[in-house]
């Protein structure tokens, strides 16, 4: 189960990129799940358990979130897996809401509305 909530979350991903990236996105942005790295799908099955509670404790209300609030959270969750994996990340890959491209934003707002169809 909890890799295919990886799967969904990098799915997800993929689409997002492939939708709202400016041009032609680098190849490890759109690599499939089966040749995606094993931190980074533990990473991704952790955010998308992470969203799939959010949304149960909050009896599916986070429907009344606005996109921006619910990228932050897929963004928040992001970083701290990060964290997890690598002792020294670089900053890019740890960047605050604020300083993430527009493409990404929308993306990880993807991200969570996918997720959250799937409750």
């Amino acid at each position: 189960m909890q890799h295919e909530n990886g799967r969904i979350f990098r799915e997800a991903w993929i689409s997002g990129v492939k939708k709202h990236y400016p041009g032609e996105p680098k190849p490890g942005y759109i690599t499939p799940w089966e040749e995606t790295p094993e931190w980074e799908r533990e990473a991704a099955a952790a955010v998308s358990a992470q969203v799939s509670n959010f949304v149960g404790v909050s009896h599916r209300n986070t429907s009344k979130l606005s996109r921006e609030q619910k990228g932050r959270f897929v963004a928040l969750c992001w970083i701290a897996q990060i964290h997890k994996h690598f002792e020294d990340p670089k900053p890019s890959y740890v960047a605050d809401w604020p300083e993430l491209p527009e493409w990404q934003q929308q993306t990880d707002a993807d991200i969570f509305e996918a997720i959250e169809r799937t409750q």
